[in-house]
């Protein structure tokens, strides 16, 4: 097994609570050099995950210039398309945060480079690589659900906004809770559904408790005065195929309906959700029934029945993208589709009218 040299753009949250700590536990890759607009950031991180002589880094165009094979992209949205179009064009791999990018037309040509350059171009969804998302996408792909026509995604937090980071800044993120967490959700539910051909997008974009005190925020009041971003979006889109998907996101509403990075799936032959766990409902015999899967490993007792996180298997199929040359699960145009949607649905809140995709757009 041969290591996999990187380097990395962006050393904060995501960094450290997801893609560090996974390469590290892989053993597959060396973390040679380091970049942060915060020099600290990006020496802390050296120490922790980098190798003995690994390079730190202020402007990401001399980390790209390194002998590495990918760099891993993990900025705020507004960053994504800009490092991740230079790292490919210097003949760099790209690991990339979701969402793709801040808008459709720079991940348009995030894609765009990719395929010009033949560079790998992969997307941080690993909701697709938990159990049940990759149990359920199974019984999609076997038809189990048959024909998929309506779908929900949902991204629903009653009081969990986050207050650290760039995360209430619309310049930097270009939304909130609609591009941070509903992307998840849709990516989920399009994947599902194996459907990425829009036909129209309508959607309401709230900012509503954003200026309320004594919040009872999970992670402490946030401040009115930087939170410029919508606390709550929802969106009703059409596919060409006739199919429909609500989306429905936030950070904070009043409801006890909350959940995130889920979908809810209705077929001519069964549906299914992720409400209580892993649910397909169906017909059988005459009589309505409900699957359950067990998706608890182990079962015996020299068995501990820990499995395989969604971040370390993001890293593998990574990995073994670059080395192996095996295919990627998240492809560029279909993250792509979900950027483009998000966008209309931002667009249509702004509008008060819906959005319709055009081919040549």
């Amino acid at each position: 097994m041969r290591t996999l040299k990187v380097g990395v753009v962006g050393c904060g949250g995501i960094a450290n609570s997801k893609h560090l700590p996974s390469m590290k536990r892989s053993g597959k890759f060396e973390i040679v050099a380091f970049c942060d607009i915060i020099e600290e950031r990006a020496q802390k991180a050296k120490k922790e995950y980098g190798t003995e002589d690994a390079r730190v880094y202020t402007d990401y165009n001399d980390l790209i210039k390194e002998d590495i094979e990918a760099v891993y992209v993990l900025t705020p949205n507004s960053a994504h398309a800009p490092i991740s179009i230079a790292a490919m064009e210097a003949g760099k791999h790209v690991m990339c945060e979701k969402p793709m990018a801040k808008t459709y037309a720079e991940a348009k040509a995030m894609v765009e480079t990719a395929e010009r350059t033949g560079m790998l171009l992969n997307i941080g969804y690993q909701n697709r690589y938990r159990a049940d998302s990759l149990y359920l996408k199974k019984a999609c792909e076997n038809g189990d659900l048959g024909e998929i026509y309506y779908a929900k995604a949902h991204a629903l937090r009653r009081r969990a906004v986050p207050t650290w980071g760039v995360f209430l800044d619309e310049e930097k993120q270009g939304g909130g809770p609609l591009i941070d967490i509903g992307t998840h959700a849709l990516d989920l539910t399009l994947w599902m559904m194996d459907n990425y051909e829009p036909e129209m997008a309508v959607g309401s974009v709230y900012r509503k408790l954003a200026d309320q005190k004594d919040t009872g925020n999970a992670w402490g009041d946030w401040d009115p005065e930087i939170f410029t971003v919508e606390d709550s979006a929802f969106g009703f889109i059409k596919m060409k195929n006739g199919a429909t998907i609500h989306l429905e996101s936030s950070w904070a509403l009043n409801t006890l309906e909350v959940g995130e990075a889920k979908t809810s799936l209705c077929g001519t032959k069964a549906g299914a959700d992720m409400k209580d766990g892993l649910r397909i409902n169906r017909v059988s015999y005459g009589r309505q029934c409900v699957e359950k899967p067990d998706f608890e490993a182990g079962g015996v007792a020299f068995f501990d029945g820990a499995s395989e996180k969604p971040a370390d298997i993001e890293q593998r199929i990574f990995y073994n993208a670059v080395v192996n040359g095996e295919p990627l699960t998240v492809q560029p145009r279909q993250a792509l589709c979900v950027t483009r949607i998000l966008e209309a649905l931002y667009e249509s809140g702004k509008s008060g009218k819906p959005v319709f995709f055009d081919e040549t757009h």
